[in-house]
């Protein structure tokens, strides 16, 4: 097969992360993973984004053979397999240099929620302990710490987001690039104050209903109905 449409994301995507200020020059990786034929498809090492051919992408088994292309692939590609790997919801891996993301791995804490879009994929955002690039102790680390959530901290890194599709994906590194730009304007004034558990689980259930899906219009109609 030649993943023509999964190829043409890995490109497209790439550039987004340019245009959203998520990285500069060749900096940060992206995949996506085809379950049925168990391979990855993985952007090429050093290559910059606006640069990348459809022939660049690189097909990986998760052993990290090369089954497809001349390029070398991402220097983080277990990072990526490590997911694919051992959860099952996970179809696409993000990875950034961004700026305030970045700054605020060095912290070696957990980023608070300061904003109800935490609630979506990360609530508190959560600093992995440093690890070199590229090795196999950082993608264990980023698996172990990633948990449940789609989006983390690599101490003195960057950010890690993963989604069920590569748009998931990208929306929940970008939620994290200005969460973290947040937090260091909201700390730049004072001590901010984060939601709790309790307000995020409120956000998190109304979210089901956000948006044009026929169940979100469905429980609005019901809503007026109530209350009229």
């Amino acid at each position: 097969m030649d993943y023509t449409n999964e190829r043409q994301q890995i490109v497209d995507y790439g550039k987004q992360l340019v245009d959203n200020h998520l990285t500069t020059g060749t900096g940060g990786n992206l995949s996506i993973y085809i379950p049925e034929d168990n391979k990855m498809l993985i952007s090429p090492s050093g290559v910059p984004y606006y640069d990348t051919k459809l022939e660049d992408v690189v097909v990986m088994d998760l052993d990290g053979n090369i089954l497809e292309g001349e390029c070398k692939p991402s220097s983080e590609w277990e990072m990526h397999s490590m997911f694919y790997r051992h959860d099952a919801g996970v179809k696409a891996v993000v990875h950034a240099h961004s700026d305030y993301a970045a700054a605020c791995s060095t912290y070696h804490k957990d980023i608070p929620a300061l904003h109800y879009a935490a609630a979506d994929a990360t609530r508190s955002i959560k600093t992995t302990e440093y690890k070199i690039y590229g090795s196999h102790e950082l993608a264990e680390e980023a698996f172990k710490v990633m948990g449940k959530n789609h989006g983390i901290l690599l101490a003195n890194h960057g950010l890690l987001a993963n989604g069920s599709s590569m748009k998931q994906a990208m929306a929940t590194a970008v939620n994290i690039e200005w969460l973290c730009k947040l937090y260091i304007l909201a700390k730049s004034a004072g001590e901010p104050n984060p939601l709790n558990d309790s307000q995020l689980d409120d956000v998190a259930k109304k979210f089901e209903n956000y948006g044009q899906s026929k169940e979100s219009l469905d429980q609005i109609q019901k809503d007026i109905k109530a209350h009229a």
